[in-house]
């Protein structure tokens, strides 16, 4: 079996008053990177490991942080490492397409 990239959009309902404490320790877990958060508690998360086993268990470790309302998985992808790797071409007029 090959190595797999697993990516997933993560998004945490945070109270508001402990919105910076979150979105800092979330910020500090391998593979998360926080791409937004909101005044109201709301903060967006990209997520990527090996596998979905890992994705869980970050997305655990996130709903246990103090603070945190709630963690919901709302996309995730996964390709094998080697097709995730490939140089994809920029074509502004693709072959069929018109």
């Amino acid at each position: 079996m090959s190595a797999e990239v697993h990516i997933a959009g993560i998004w945490i309902q945070a109270r508001p008053e402990e919105l910076r404490k979150v979105a800092e320790s979330v910020s500090e877990m391998p593979g998360a990177k926080v791409h937004a958060v909101h005044a109201q508690g709301k903060v967006v998360v990209s997520l990527e490991a090996p596998d979905m086993l890992e994705i869980r268990a970050s997305m655990d470790r996130m709903r246990g942080l103090a603070g945190v309302m709630t963690a919901s998985l709302v996309y995730q992808h996964s390709e094998p490492l080697e097709v995730m790797n490939e140089e994809v071409r920029d074509e502004t007029d693709a072959p069929g397409i018109h």
